[in-house]
Parts: C-alpha cells; structure tokens; sequence
C-alpha cells in the first residue's frame, strides 16, 4: 500500500502486513476512517480514506 512519508517527502510502499485500519474521532466530533501505516524505522504513517475504501480493505482493526 501506498503511503506519503512527510519526513522523507515522497511516496513509500508498506507492506499489507503492517497496515491496520483505524477511526479517528476529531475535536469537532467528525469521524475520519484511516490506515496507518509502520515504516521499517518504526514510524506510523496515516493515510485518510473514504469509509468505502475502509470497509473494502482486509486489514485488522487498530484498537484506540
């Protein structure tokens, strides 16, 4: 999966087994559905997406 490294400046490939799937709840109360990703160095990427795209994807449930 494709994944935008702010610290690096580009896109990194992670492999399917370290992404999970998550639901951040903004201050405003807005859900927002996202993967998170973990580089090699251990860094947690997050990559925001539709609940559709979430729904669709076959990757475990991050607990929060």
């Amino acid at each position: 999966m494709e994944f935008y490294d702010l610290k690096l400046r580009t896109k990194v490939q992670i492999p399917k087994s370290d992404v999970t799937k998550t639901i951040i709840t903004m201050k405003n109360g807005q859900v927002r559905h996202a993967f998170r990703g973990k580089t090699s160095d251990g860094r947690i990427l997050n990559k925001f997406c539709s609940k559709a795209d979430w729904d669709a994807m076959d990757v475990p449930v991050e607990e929060s």
